[in-house]
């Protein structure tokens, strides 16, 4: 997608930050990926036990349903200053947290962020449906004449861009990102570019999105979500009994950094993000192409870009949520680029763990690639059971593998048929 970096333009990856269903830290989430813990929880959406929706991605140690900043809390860890608070979306909380994590891992100290031209925030994030609604019903209660003077700036999709960007101080450039299910995974490559262009140093990238009603049941309406109450019969990417996905929420920060600076201050590299590719499918305003066409051009560019032969891909972090039709497009496209030719990477999908948290799927899976690269492993398709016919040829782990990966790939697809693909690899010096 970009030109050729220098060496000292490369990016790579010195911090990560998760507040997500399967944990709040590195630590935590690294086990559940290992171990295959999901993090899929039984809800009551509208205090109505007659809806088909029984199970969602849920972050413990937070809460933040209500509408009132007032009534939000949060791990103690965790200082948020009152004049931040007022203009934060609840999963504005997420992000916040998110980032503090993984500055800290990139041993950055916010001062160190703090208006420096050469540091950017590239975030991503649909709004927060619940507030938006609630603020809304207000301004028309009082029919025009009254509203929340911080209603706008915490319930539209720039929400974590105006309110984040502010308070860390940011201002090398702040910018949202909104393409559904790709919106972060867009967010990251761009964010590459700036860096491989010379026009930023450091981009902190972070995704986040809320797990309540008004974030999750929309999709009920679509037809798009499992109705199941078992999680291990609910978020089962690729199985033949697939019916749907499981909504999630959270939040996921990833630092990144050109490689010399990085260097320069001793910065620990998790990783290196070595390319990415995107496209589109011109298809459906919601449905995938039903040959995965665009998904596999996306792939095509993404291993173009980092010069690299599908037969070096070592592991597909597939973006598959568990749907009928999106699952077996991917299955397609993965079979064109891979298995076709001879190739044959271990491939699976992290969302039968932590569910689909929308538009935060991208830099969640991206940031799990990097530890996968960090750590030597590659997670497994929990709760797969019997695979899909349309998966032959592919090599789909049921459970983590103790073997190493030296290059990955990420895929994420949103609606209107924007596909989006990264490269990373481990980091060699």
């Amino acid at each position: 997608m970009s030109a050729t970096p220098s060496s000292s333009r490369r990016p790579v990856v010195t911090g990560l930050g998760f507040i997500t269903p399967i944990g709040n830290d590195r630590a935590s989430v690294l086990a559940s990926l290992r171990e295959g813990r999901h993090g899929l929880a039984p809800v009551e959406f509208l205090g109505n036990p007659h809806l088909p929706v029984k199970l969602a991605g849920t972050v413990r140690d937070f809460d933040v349903s209500s509408t009132s900043s007032r009534d939000w809390t949060w791990p103690s860890r965790y200082a948020i200053p009152r004049e931040t608070l007022r203009g934060l979306a609840p999963h504005g909380v997420f992000a916040l947290c998110a980032i503090e994590q993984a500055l800290a891992e990139a041993g950055l100290a916010p001062e160190a962020v703090a208006h420096d031209p050469g540091t950017g925030l590239f975030c991503a994030s649909a709004g927060s449906a619940r507030l938006l609604h609630h603020h809304l019903g207000q301004l028309d209660a009082a029919r025009g004449e009254r509203g929340n003077p911080m209603g706008v700036l915490s319930s539209i999709s720039g929400t974590l861009n105006f309110n984040l960007g502010a308070h860390f101080h940011i201002t090398g450039a702040v910018c949202g990102f909104v393409s559904a299910c790709a919106s972060s995974s867009h967010a990251l490559g761009y964010a590459c570019d700036e860096i491989r262009l010379g026009r930023l140093r450091r981009v902190i990238v972070v995704g986040a999105e809320e797990h309540n009603a008004e974030t999750i049941l929309p999709f009920a309406a679509m037809r798009a979500l499992s109705a199941q109450s078992d999680p291990a019969l609910a978020s089962c990417p690729f199985d033949v009994a697939r019916d749907g996905f499981v909504g999630a929420g959270g939040a996921v920060a990833v630092i990144l950094e050109a490689a010399d600076l990085a260097q320069a201050r001793g910065a620990p590299v998790l990783a290196e993000f070595a390319g990415w590719g995107q496209s589109a499918d011109g298809h459906s305003v919601a449905m995938s192409h039903p040959e995965g066409a665009g998904l596999r051009l996306a792939m095509q560019r993404a291993l173009a870009d980092a010069e690299v032969t599908p037969a070096q891909i070592d592991y597909v972090n597939a973006h598959a949520t568990s749907t009928p039709v999106g699952d077996r497009a991917e299955a397609l496209a993965l079979r064109a680029v891979f298995t076709e030719g001879g190739a044959r990477p271990r491939v699976s999908s992290t969302k039968g763990l932590t569910g689909h948290p929308l538009s935060m799927a991208g830099v969640m899976e991206a940031a799990f690639c990097t530890l996968a690269l960090a750590e030597g492993f590659v997670p497994g398709n929990a709760h797969l059971r019997t695979a899909d016919p349309v998966c032959e040829g592919l090599d789909l782990p049921r459970e983590s593998v103790a073997v190493a990966p030296g290059w990955v790939l990420n895929n994420s697809s949103g609606f209107g048929g924007s596909n989006v693909c990264h490269v990373l690899r481990r980091w060699a010096g």
